[in-house]
């Protein structure tokens, strides 16, 4: 049995339970989880092993990658910015980034361009992996695209390349990459173990990710439309990607976040909480809720299912988050996630190295969530 360490408060029991569930029967590895109570950390669970053949346990401080849960990190990132008077939402991403006017883009504004209805899914010339290495010349490549369909008449999932176009538009507002202000306005002071990207200093805390052999995406949906394939199968993306030294050195902050439950819990649950974490402000409330307000919804383009979203988060669709329509946050291929539930005042988050294969309503998330639920009622 595998051995769950960390605490739960009382009225979590039944979350701590499902959590010893996803191990003895929906097939964890090592994981973690963790849920924040109007600011207080009332659960901080982990477990299992960071390996598949069971050699190393996993620890309080184990990070593992979490895919698109990534995004959930830089959607906060672009609502400090807009709390700072950085930048707004409705500012044109051209305004900032000349080049991205090009093929009649010059009116697609910061919030269209973060819910993903800019029509650059991904690269429209063949491409490979490595391509998405070089963050500057793939954001120049993408930014010369004509999009694959008109902006603002859908939504279409920029699975990977929402992380180039968000990190290149940072970066020329902001004047650092996302991934250096993550470790230095949000990792460092408030000490979470959050990166984008990991550096080789802390291999010994990596889980390795385990997938079955039948994941890709160029296997997300059965038959494909023309965006479906320019987002998963250009490049096609393999789930075991973030074993490889190449993928851990760069840093796309749409699916190469290293981070545990506990410190995107904790994150997040300043959200949750009015925007301040240990009593120190990470964003504002107005800034916050013009990040979460909807700009599109409707079957999306790209997932093929419908989604709701905001600037950069993905509002509650479907009871995806539980039963509170104002939830939001963002999930991660394989089954990890990070949600908010403003009304509760409540984060919660999980963290895994063993990849699930549906694409939403992953068996483990949806436990884990019901179960938080039944701790708040």
């Amino acid at each position: 049995m595998t051995q769950i360490e960390g605490r739960a408060d009382p009225a979590f029991a039944a979350l701590a339970a499902e959590f010893e569930r996803n191990f003895t029967e929906r097939g964890d590895v090592g994981a973690s989880l963790a849920v924040v109570q109007d600011g207080e950390l009332v659960v901080d669970l982990w477990g299992g092993s960071l390996d598949k053949a069971g050699a190393r346990p996993w620890r309080s401080d184990s990070v593992v990658n979490v895919w698109s849960t990534t995004k959930a990190v830089t959607a906060l990132c672009f609502a400090v910015l807009v709390d700072q008077d950085k930048a707004a939402y409705a500012d044109p991403v051209a305004r900032w980034w000349p080049e991205f006017a090009a093929e009649g883009k010059g009116d697609i504004t910061i919030a269209e361009l973060l819910s993903h209805q800019a029509g650059l899914c991904s690269f429209t010339s063949p491409a490979v992996v490595a391509d998405y290495y070089d963050q500057p010349t793939a954001a120049a490549r993408l930014a010369g695209q004509a999009p694959l369909w008109p902006p603002r008449s859908r939504s279409g999932y920029h699975a990977i390349s929402i992380g180039t176009l968000a990190n290149e538009l940072f970066r020329r507002i902001e004047g650092r990459s996302l991934g250096a202000f993550v470790v230095e306005d949000l990792s460092g002071p408030f000490g979470l173990d959050l990166t984008l990207g990991l550096p080789a200093s802390e291999e010994a805390r990596r889980a390795e990710m385990i997938a079955p052999p039948e994941l890709g995406t160029s296997s997300m949906v059965p038959e494909m439309n023309p965006s479906q394939i320019v987002a998963y199968a250009n490049p096609a993306m393999e789930p075991l990607l973030p074993n490889t030294a190449a993928w851990r050195a760069c840093e796309i902050p749409s699916a190469n976040g290293f981070s545990n439950a506990r410190s995107l819990a904790r994150l997040f649950g300043a959200a949750a909480n009015g925007g301040t974490l240990d009593g120190r402000r990470v964003v504002g409330a107005e800034a916050l809720a013009q990040a979460t307000r909807l700009q599109i919804e409707g079957v999306d383009e790209v997932l093929g299912v419908p989604a709701r979203w905001a600037a950069g988060f993905l509002l509650n669709t479907d009871g995806l988050y539980g039963p509170e329509p104002r939830a939001f946050g963002h999930s991660g291929w394989g089954g990890s996630f990070a949600m908010v539930d403003p009304v509760r005042h409540v984060a919660v988050s999980y963290a895994m190295n063993r990849m699930g294969t549906d694409l939403v309503g992953d068996p483990r998330d949806v436990a884990l969530i019901a179960a938080t639920y039944e701790g708040l009622a």
